[in-house]
């Protein structure tokens, strides 16, 4: 079995709370909230109650070169992934594995986060930011475990997603290829 497909192993290689006191060590503030996991856009809504601030989808994609991309959204946009795959340049896109999703970021389906590029030593993902997400000053993902929800403002989203050594793509998802 390559690294590529590695199976999960017992533990993940970062914890939620080596994430949160990484965010502390940068000097971002955060809130996080526990509740059940949940799965899916719907179950979130569902269980967040009157969470402030925009809430997010995290896609995580690969093309056939075997290239990863990492596309943050609000929970509400259609991602048409032709016409992303076409605008980035990358070819047909699909979601990757979950094996390859452990391998890459760390986390399992239900879980993805920007949060996860702290375990993407490598830099093999390419992050895009939906231009319109970042409308809102206040952004809600699971802290690397789907039975959370931690919100930050999206300035220090930014500076954490640098701080990984990511810098990432803006785009407007509405637009054409």
């Amino acid at each position: 079995m390559t690294d590529d497909h590695a199976a999960p192993s017992a533990h993940p290689p970062t914890t939620p709370e080596d994430l949160l006191a990484r965010l502390t060590a940068l000097g971002i503030a955060h809130e996080t909230t526990s509740h059940a996991p949940v799965f899916t856009v719907e179950e979130s809504r569902d269980l967040r109650g009157l969470l402030p601030g925009g809430h997010c989808k995290s896609l995580f994609l690969r093309n056939k070169k075997g290239d990863y991309w990492l596309v943050v959204a609000e929970e509400d946009r259609p991602v048409d992934l032709k016409r992303l795959g076409a605008r980035l340049e990358a070819g047909r896109l699909s979601f990757a594995s979950a094996e390859r999703l452990w391998a890459v970021l760390g986390v399992v389906p239900g879980s993805v986060t920007p949060f996860a590029l702290i375990n993407d030593t490598e830099r093999r993902v390419t992050v895009v930011l939906d231009r319109a997400m970042l409308d809102h000053e206040r952004l809600n993902y699971h802290p690397l475990s789907n039975d959370r929800t931690t919100v930050i403002a999206r300035d220090d989203l930014l500076k954490f997603i640098e701080a990984c050594g990511h810098v990432p793509q803006i785009v407007d998802l509405d637009a054409g290829a």
